[in-house]
């Protein structure tokens, strides 16, 4: 795993348990059937839909199909068909059952559920292709290709320091002992950022980083939250970038920053991979991925877009990624 600059609350055992016992019962729900015939109202003339476990709470985006409807075990499988090699680092952690449980909390706000069977799609895609980017361990002449090793690991295996920024001292101190190193799906790093984090997810991250590399879950949980939720004031989330649901400023379009797969890499990744010219690795490897997995998945890498909307090559950073304090350990 590629390194990234990226209250107590006492219920947090009975959460993880939930995301358990929830996502055990999912295995047969989802292997019986992926379609579910929704509940319809209509509300001030707009339509809303419940389809049960999967995109429950009367959403309009639950009238769309759902992320099962098109993307099951098989294609997980195929997508990360190297993560349980021998030679992995996290083998038996990831698999479907975790993803699809922790993508239903976010199916009625949008998240694969957006602009309609293709939306939906590439997507989904584009999520897993920043996840498989960053939790690969795939090299030039792996076995399956280089492409095929996303999900290798958890955690970041060497840390060389705790993450632990003082700035936050009063907002999300560190935890003694507590290491803020990289974990999960889309890596998580520094104490405020477990804290931002396990507060939305209501799990206490601050005090339990570990917990993202225990839960499979709870690890795609916080990547989709990052995923869906914008990380600064005037900033959108990668959600809303790739979907053109933000609508550039005058001061973005002259930074060159319009919305598509790149303005996903700017958002999480800012000036360690964006406005640095075509061939910076770290952002090549991100779009390989995603173009690798919309072919695996029958939507085809045509489908990206033109290379300004895939790539943030010439796109002025949104913010420096780096902690905002020099007092780090």
């Amino acid at each position: 795993m590629k390194k990234m600059n990226n209250n107590k609350i006492p219920t947090t055992s009975w959460v993880l348990m939930l995301l358990f016992v929830f996502g055990t019962t999912l295995v047969c729900v989802v292997n019986a059937q992926s379609s579910v015939k929704p509940v319809v109202k209509i509300v001030k003339g707009k339509k809303l839909c419940d389809k049960g476990w999967e995109c429950k709470g009367f959403s309009a985006y639950c009238c769309n199909e759902t992320i099962s409807d098109f993307f099951q075990t098989y294609q997980f499988e195929n997508l990360f068909a190297k993560r349980n090699s021998p030679v992995a680092h996290a083998v038996g952690f990831w698999d479907y059952q975790s993803f699809i449980t922790a993508a239903a909390l976010y199916q009625p706000l949008g998240f694969g559920t957006t602009g309609g069977k293709l939306g939906g799609m590439k997507e989904v895609a584009a999520f897993l292709g920043h996840v498989g980017s960053k939790t690969s361990c795939g090299y030039g002449v792996a076995t399956g290709g280089p492409l095929a090793w996303g999900l290798c690991y958890n955690k970041e295996l060497s840390p060389d320091k705790y993450y632990c920024d003082d700035y936050y001292k009063l907002t999300y101190p560190c935890t003694p002992g507590a290491a803020y190193y990289g974990r999960g799906a889309i890596p998580i790093y520094w104490n405020y950022n477990y804290g931002k984090i396990g507060e939305a997810l209501k799990v206490n991250l601050l005090d339990h980083p570990e917990y993202i590399e225990q839960n499979a879950t709870l690890a795609f949980q916080a990547a989709i939250h990052t995923w869906m939720t914008p990380p600064d004031k005037h900033i959108p989330s990668p959600h809303d970038a790739f979907h053109a649901n933000w609508k550039p400023t005058k001061n973005d379009t002259l930074a060159k920053r319009v919305p598509g797969f790149g303005a996903t890499i700017n958002v999480l990744y800012g000036d360690q991979v964006c406005g640095q010219g075509s061939d910076g690795d770290d952002m090549n490897n991100v779009i390989s991925h995603y173009l690798y997995y919309l072919d695996l998945m029958g939507v085809g890498r045509e489908e990206a877009g033109p290379h300004d909307v895939l790539s943030c090559a010439e796109q002025k950073p949104f913010k420096s990624a780096g902690p905002p304090s020099s007092s780090t350990t």
